[in-house]
């Protein structure tokens, strides 16, 4: 009698784990798939999750609820679609905590020293600030709005996002390009 013995499941690629774990409904298989990407799906959960034990819960949690629902997926890349889903799955954790989404952006390309001066009225002169007054005016709704939240309210980028209804990366590009569309017209209104 002829036996053909399996390759051991850690020399197998991630497309042969899946498969076979499709073909057999043996857990064994994604439970060795799974293991792989760990490191990845913990680093992510601690990036939007801020904390140790949820991330280390929502990567557990993340397990339980594929194991039965991998079936239904057409999956190419297994590390793209899982990085995916991860991060989909600590967004809605966030969501359904209506927590903050902390994102760490670069102070020194959002906040300029030229601009946040201007928006100090102590620092600036009179005819600073009737040149910020101007332009305020003529930049687009959109813009005017999240940089008076932002600079005059001191509202953050998600409290921004949610007075607006705008989402976080429009909120940030208004910002960027209304600083931008600022600075170039006060320097214009000051030659």
């Amino acid at each position: 009698m002829w036996f053909r013995r399996e390759k051991n499941k850690s020399a197998l690629t991630d497309e042969e784990l899946l498969q076979k774990y499709k073909a057999s409904a043996n857990a064994e298989y994604f439970s060795e798939l799974f293991d792989r990407y760990i490191p990845l799906l913990y680093g992510v959960c601690l990036d939007y999750l801020r904390d140790e034990d949820r991330a280390r819960d929502a990567v557990m949690q993340l397990f339980e609820d594929l194991l039965p629902k991998i079936f239904k997926y057409e999956i190419g890349v297994f590390r793209a679609w899982v990085y995916s889903v991860v991060k989909n799955h600590c967004l809605q954790i966030i969501n359904r905590e209506k927590k903050e989404i902390w994102v760490d952006f670069d102070t020194n390309v959002m906040e300029s020293p030229e601009i946040l001066n201007l928006f100090d009225e102590e620092n600036g002169q009179n005819e600073q600030i009737e040149a910020l007054n101007h332009c305020l005016e003529k930049l687009p709704d959109t813009q005017k709005i999240s940089i008076q939240h932002f600079f005059m309210h001191d509202m953050s980028y998600v409290d921004i996002a949610e007075e607006t209804g705008y989402t976080l990366s429009k909120v940030k590009s208004y910002i960027q390009n209304g600083k931008r569309n600022l600075k170039n017209c006060i320097d214009k209104q000051l030659a």
